[in-house]
């Protein structure tokens, strides 16, 4: 099993950026896929971005492509994902998982219940 910490929530005004950080401990990091989700008060928690183990790959949902990065430095064990141009309705907790029922997969899943690992996420509010 894989432990997930994520770090670099805040406040922030509509316009601007933040980079989230999730640390991770396990001998396995590097062949999970990676991936970000976000929960708003009274919402689903919904996809993000998703990276592949060797991080050759990415996959954002449609409302942050152009804005949002995920990427990853598997020597540091860390996943990241930078956002900017932030809007009010990015508000939410943001929650790192990891894909760990499969090992150097080259399918980015997208779905909540396909990850079996998580943290307990970092708050991100944008004002207007």
């Amino acid at each position: 099993q894989v432990q997930l910490v994520e770090s670099g929530g805040g406040l922030v005004q509509a316009g601007g950026s933040l980079t989230l950080s999730c640390a991770t401990s396990g001998r396995t990091f590097s062949a999970y896929n990676m991936a970000w989700f976000r929960q708003a008060p009274g919402e689903e928690r919904e996809f993000v971005a998703a990276i592949r183990w060797s991080g050759s790959s990415t996959y954002y949902a449609d409302f942050v492509k152009g804005r949002f990065t995920i990427s990853r430095d598997n020597a540091k064990k860390t996943v990241y994902l930078q956002m900017h141009v932030l809007k009010p309705e990015d508000t939410a907790v943001y929650h790192c998982a990891a894909d760990s029922s499969q090992v150097n997969s080259d399918y980015l899943r997208k779905s909540v219940y396909e990850y079996g690992s998580w943290g307990r996420g970092t708050q991100v509010t944008v004002s207007s």
